[in-house]
Formats: structure tokens, sequence, C-alpha cells
């Protein structure tokens, strides 16, 4: 668990929940986030590309690196996001998106968050927050492969496209209903 911020005060988190251009465009919103990176972690292949990752055989998830403000927002705090705007309890799919790449993953950069995601698991199945079991992978962070320039900022320049408004935006506004009060003043 080597992954450390670009920036002393901030901390790192790694999430991957299908899609990483939903996850990226509901954290960029997220007061306290500074930087969110789309990206694949969690497999066996260096240096992956989005087409090697996407045929599912780099073991790979298509991931955001998230590095944020500890004191702004707590991890606890981005773990509530996260599981809101994706489905835990579906092994290797999000929606019509289907394959290990799109699997339910925390890749946790400390032993701190590796337990903290355990216990927030933990606490949800108790109170049974979801109709079925959270399927959720708790690994220790590995190396983070940034994806190609195309996938940056996709939803932002994209979002007119039918997968943005069907997938990705749908998310997004689901994040702004639940979550108003933690998105970004500026």
């Amino acid at each position: 668990m080597n992954e450390k911020p670009t920036t002393p005060g901030r901390e790192v988190a790694i999430l991957g929940g299908g899609c990483f251009w939903c996850l990226e465009a509901v954290f960029r919103e997220v007061e306290g986030v500074h930087k969110v990176t789309p990206g694949y972690a969690g497999g066996h292949v260096e240096a992956p590309t989005y087409r090697e990752v996407c045929e599912g055989g780099t073991g790979h998830a298509e991931v955001v690196r998230i590095e944020y403000d500890p004191a702004v927002i707590g991890f606890r705090d981005l773990l509530a996001i996260y599981f809101t705007i994706h489905d835990p309890t579906t092994v290797d799919r999000q929606g019509n998106d289907i394959g290990p790449q799109y699997r339910s993953i925390i890749l946790a950069t400390s032993e701190a968050q590796r337990h903290e995601a355990l216990a927030v698991i933990e606490e949800m199945g108790e109170a049974r927050v979801f109709p079925s079991a959270i399927v959720t992978r708790v690994e220790r962070a590995g190396a983070f492969w940034p994806a190609e320039p195309e996938h940056h900022d996709y939803f932002a320049r994209h979002a007119d496209l039918p997968y943005c408004q069907y997938v990705v935006a749908p998310k997004v506004a689901k994040f702004r209903e639940r979550f108003g009060a933690r998105r970004r003043k500026n």
C-alpha cells in the first residue's frame, strides 16, 4: 500500500464501481476532492490499455484515483457517495456493463482505509441497506495506471452522447439529489 498523494495534507482513495466515467463525473463535484484520475488497477498487466482492460483478461478494474483533503471530507464520506452511485451487489456487472473490469472494488491505500471499508460494508450488510449481499472487494492498492487522455473528463466533454445521457447523467443527478451539501461550491 504505497499510493501517496501529490500534495502534503491530502490522502488518496482508489475506487472501482463500474464505468470510470461515472465515478469521475460524480467525484469531480465533491467538495474537498482536488483531483480525480480515471485509470486501471487491481490486475496483473503493466500499463494496460482501455481495449485490453475491456477485453477482461488483464485482471484490472476501471477505477478512479481520488486525491482529497481529509479535513474537508473523510474516507467514510467518500464511501457513502460511492455506495450510493453504483450497485455493490452484482459480481462483475454494473447495469449493461459486464465483465471483471466493472467489479465493485475498494483498493485501500492504507491499513486504516482497509479497516474502514470493511467496517462500512459490515454495517451496511447488518442494516440491510441493499436487498442482496454486498460483493464489493476490499484489497490492498497496488499499481495504478492512468487511463488514456481521451477518458479524462469524459462526461464533461461528451454529456450529449447516449451513454452519458442514459448511464452517467442519472448517477450524477442521484449524487446531487442525495449529497447536495457535499457539492463543490465553485
